[in-house]
């Protein structure tokens, strides 16, 4: 049978879900609005959907690697509350997703949420489920898949934390220290060389302008930037921080010594760079219990 946009626009509205799932559920109910959105609920589409807009910036960074050891696979799952992320199932999931993202190494995001779990369920579709049992909003935020031609270093800091290292020579051993340094000092590029000209610029614009106050000549402003501007790239640079383990020396100096090089690394954090509700915790506790009617 034939299903209206215009069918499809009433049960988006009534249950806040997407188009496509809106007329998947009324082609099933053919055409009946009151099962289909019935049957969404039993779902938990509509449910999931209508969370789909609530901040999710607590969660879990997961880890997971290969037999060999040289490739491995993170992921950050989010959720609404750090209650949650102590939770079994969330917890679960969160390792099964990682489980997948290294069996499949999809493209992107939207692979991966199509990939099958070990279940069989697509990542989404338990992904969904989730929500209708807990009752947060559940994302799946990103992913990253590492592989190294030697050695592959893997870190975890609790389970807000993890840090992957791809290293040529060195050893396992050189590689876990590199990814437990990682996750310590969030390096953003792997050397001077990775950092992009307009950062580059930019940075060299601000130390100059700091410079030019102190009343020195043009050529000694111009020395002192540059001096400055390689100690301040070497601060954001893995190749030029100073090791977490032996802060006397570098870790480009660490490398040379143990004749290895870095090919690739990745840090995540839970919730980074999400932008969270800064709520007043007492006044929305205070709100519910008035809207519950609850006396004091």
């Amino acid at each position: 049978m034939t299903i209206t946009a215009d069918a499809v626009k009433q049960l988006r509205e009534r249950t806040g879900a997407g188009m496509m799932e809106c007329k998947k559920a009324l082609v099933e109910t053919k055409g009946d609005l009151d099962a289909a959105a019935e049957l969404m609920r039993k779902q938990g589409v509509a449910k999931a959907d209508k969370k789909a807009t609530r901040v999710a910036a607590e969660g879990v960074v997961v880890v997971a690697k290969s037999a060999d050891h040289r490739t491995a696979a993170i992921v950050e799952i989010n959720c609404e509350t750090d209650f949650v992320a102590r939770e079994a199932d969330f917890r679960g999931f969160a390792q099964a997703v990682a489980e997948c993202a290294l069996q499949a190494q999809p493209a992107d995001l939207a692979g991966l949420n199509a990939a099958q779990l070990a279940s069989g369920q697509s990542v989404d579709a338990r992904r969904r489920e989730l929500i209708a049992k807990i009752g947060e909003n559940i994302s799946v935020r990103r992913f990253a898949v590492a592989s190294a031609a030697d050695h592959l270093g893997a870190y975890l800091h609790g389970t807000r934390i993890a840090a992957l290292v791809a290293v040529k020579g060195g050893s396992q051993q050189l590689a876990h220290d590199l990814a437990m340094h990682v996750a310590a000092s969030n390096p953003r590029y792997l050397s001077q060389a990775d950092v992009p000209a307009e950062v580059v610029a930019k940075e060299r614009a601000i130390l100059t302008e700091q410079a030019q106050t102190e009343g020195k000549p043009a050529e000694i402003v111009a020395k002192m930037v540059e001096g400055r501007l390689r100690k301040s790239l070497g601060e954001i640079t893995l190749a030029g921080q100073p090791f977490v383990k032996d802060p006397e020396v570098t870790v480009e100096k660490l490398l040379k010594q143990s004749k290895a090089e870095v090919t690739a690394f990745e840090r995540f954090e839970v919730g980074a760079g999400i932008e969270k509700r800064q709520d007043d915790f007492v006044a929305d506790v205070m709100a519910q219990v008035k809207g519950a009617g609850v006396k004091h």
